[in-house]
């Protein structure tokens, strides 16, 4: 499958009906066989990120809670108990292929606080800078039904936009979309490609899968992640994930539904940040900065001239030239007053001015530029 084969970074999404068994225990056996499909994709130059559900049900086993419904704090004290037995499963899956995993534990405000969002975003590109697989999970500790991203379908999307991943793959209980649910409808039939996602396609979603047992996802929640990553420009793949190597599978032309990116990863984001975000304040630049900036360069604190507003780290602001003539927007990574402390300096000085350095005022890749009147560039 072309979605997987040419992407640059990949999201997969294993949930606790894969990843725990019948007696509460991870599935050694199936962890080892996809840890060979990673390992597979890292072979040949691509990213992995794995958003992983199971905390909550291995942390049922630790602590006796058996198979009953569990109060919130309950709950929280299972994910607790249960987020390093899901760690250890992944480490002792992925070191034989000599594969290295972190964890990372979000909440929605990560996904939706723009400077949490750049934060959370700068340490998983770290952790990918320096070839290391993030197992990404909700942090069900701390969070409440009010203020959770909702299940690990939704989270997977949101960490594929997070990153610009071009495939984001929701390994399923069933081959993908089918045009009624085939546990019922013998009749069924299934959707190999999504071109857009209509309500009558959405319709086609059901609930969760309540024979699981555990997990709470469904095609209905699929659905929904793939509208968020479509918008985000990345395919969204589903497909059967008890396969022993579901990413190999499907390459080689095993059932599957793909629903199709609207726009590419880039110009998503660059549509974003020019067309969602609310300017906070304004950098004026000099002449060699401008020219720069519009050849796709970063914004340097030498270049900056003079700071208008108030802003804080992540907002975004308008970058103009010398005639007031407004050149992009994009999201600075310095507040207000400590960009004005640092107008006009070399890079190797601003750490000594400020006590750290966070690069640029604001990074070419979070910069949408002003090709013509009134129009902000978004490729």
């Amino acid at each position: 499958m072309s979605e997987i084969a040419s992407a640059r970074r990949v999201v997969v999404k294993v949930g606790s009906a894969l990843l725990v068994g019948p007696d509460g225990a991870a599935h050694g056996a199936w962890l080892a066989d996809f840890a060979a499909d990673v390992a597979r994709l890292r072979a040949r130059g691509q990213q992995v990120l794995i958003v992983s559900s199971g905390a909550v049900a291995l942390g049922r086993r630790r602590l006796g809670l058996g198979k009953r419904a569990l109060s919130l704090p309950e709950k929280q004290a299972a994910a607790a108990a249960g987020q390093s037995a899901l760690m250890q499963a992944w480490e002792e899956a992925l070191a034989p292929r000599a594969l290295i995993c972190a964890q990372v534990l979000l909440t929605r405000d990560d996904t939706e606080v723009r400077r949490r969002w750049l934060n959370a975003r700068a340490t998983v590109e770290t952790l990918l800078g320096l070839g290391v697989i993030p197992v990404i999970n909700e942090n069900d500790t701390v969070v409440t039904e009010e203020i959770r991203v909702g299940d690990n379908d939704r989270l997977s999307a949101r960490v594929a936009q997070l990153v610009g991943a071009e495939a984001l793959v929701l390994l399923s209980d069933v081959e993908g979309l089918y045009t009624a649910d085939p546990r019922r409808d013998p009749a069924a039939t299934l959707i190999p490609r999504v071109p857009r996602l209509t309500p009558e396609i959405e319709a086609m979603g059901g609930g969760a899968n309540a024979t699981a047992g555990v997990g709470t996802g469904g095609m209905a929640t699929k659905l929904e992640a793939a509208r968020i990553a479509s918008h985000a420009g990345c395919a969204t793949i589903i497909t059967l994930g008890e396969r022993s190597a579901p990413l190999a599978a499907i390459e080689a032309g095993a059932a599957a539904t793909v629903v199709e990116p609207e726009t590419s990863p880039r110009a998503a984001y660059k549509a974003w940040i020019a067309g969602s975000l609310a300017p906070a304040g304004s950098l004026t630049v000099d002449a060699g900065a401008a020219a720069a900036v519009r050849r796709g360069k970063s914004l340097l604190a030498a270049g900056v001239k003079a700071v208008a507003g108030r802003f804080d780290k992540g907002d975004a602001v308008v970058v103009r030239d010398e005639a007031g003539l407004e050149i992009g927007r994009g999201l600075v990574r310095y507040p207000s007053d400590h960009a004005a402390r640092i107008c006009g300096l070399k890079s190797d000085a601003v750490e000594a001015a400020l006590g750290y350095t966070s690069g640029p005022v604001v990074h070419a890749d979070d910069l949408a530029l002003q090709r013509v009147a009134g129009t902000l560039d978004a490729v």
